[in-house]
């Protein structure tokens, strides 16, 4: 199965990421290392929103992220939520219809 994790950026994000991104990174290549995370980024123009894709039997591994994620520890992320995802369509697709 897989998840999206969506934050909700602060509107200083940009300007506030710099000293933390290694560590945002560190953590996120940890995950995908581990199979959790497949791909994620921020929205451009406005950079108001990233997305996280995660993979797995529960939203655990997402939501783990979050907790520990320097991005929202320190108050670059106003919000965060994981959303499980019906994936139908792609060489990853989590659920293709048999037709």
């Amino acid at each position: 199965m897989h998840y999206l994790l969506i934050y909700d950026l602060a509107g200083d994000y940009l300007e506030r990421r710099g000293p933390l991104r290694h560590e945002h990174l560190r953590q996120a290549r940890e995950a995908v290392a581990r199979g959790e995370l497949v791909l994620g980024g921020a929205l451009a123009d406005p950079a108001d929103q990233a997305y996280l894709l995660f993979q797995g039997d529960s939203p655990e591994a997402a939501e783990e992220f979050a907790r520990n994620d320097v991005y929202v520890t320190e108050g670059l992320v106003r919000h965060w939520k994981v959303r499980e995802w019906t994936t139908v369509v792609g060489e990853q697709a989590a659920a293709p219809p048999r037709v």
